[in-house]
């Protein structure tokens, strides 16, 4: 950390130019980078107050967003039939409902999700003669829950409270777009008289 003067904000980032030698390029994608960060920390901090019926709402919406479920009326339903032994709902893999993925949401405020957790779900799954899930949760998954995923045959994918996050902002999902900054550069191709 450099030393500041009475009054001026501390940066902590590590491997951010220092605003005094950065060229305005640098310091707009700092400036954007914590921005971002902000942005991730308060989602996920709302994500972890919300009532559970709003969360499982954000879910069927990020998944609807990003190809699933058909519509968003049709993955409302799917979503809502609560499963038996830890699947909280359904949703179709893709328009045609072709496949459906099995959905499991967690949203925990800073317990992990461990093995036995993720074990209960591929065993719904394989209840269900099932082979896809998603394991949905606010918090973060252990090593041993990972490494348990990979080593089985179902595919299910999980994603923890900060991958949720990336993907609501990607998706547009409880954000909304303040302002745009398009940076321009000289289009040397338009310069070259040799053309």
């Amino acid at each position: 950390l450099k030393g500041t003067r009475s009054g001026e904000k501390v940066s902590s980032s590590v491997g951010a130019p220092d605003i005094s030698t950065a060229t305005p390029s640098e310091a707009l994608e700092t400036a954007y980078e914590n921005l971002r960060d902000e942005l991730v920390d308060e989602l996920l901090a709302r994500l972890k107050k919300s009532s559970p019926s709003f969360f499982e709402r954000v879910v069927v919406e990020l998944l609807v967003k990003m190809g699933y479920g058909g519509s968003r009326a049709d993955a409302g339903k799917a979503i809502g039939r609560s499963g038996d032994g830890g699947i909280d709902g359904i949703i179709k893999e893709d328009r045609l409902g072709l496949d459906v993925v099995y959905i499991q949401a967690k949203r925990w405020d800073n317990k992990s999700v461990g093995r036995p957790d993720v074990m209960q779900f591929a065993g719904a799954l394989q209840a269900q003669k099932a082979n896809k899930g998603i394991f949905i949760t606010t918090s973060r998954f252990t090593d041993d829950a990972r490494a348990y995923v990979s080593q089985i045959g179902s595919k299910i994918v999980l994603i923890d409270g900060e991958q949720l996050i990336n993907l609501m902002i990607e998706n547009d999902v409880g954000v909304s777009t303040v302002s745009l900054y398009p940076v321009k550069k000289i289009d040397t191709d338009y310069f070259d008289e040799s053309i």
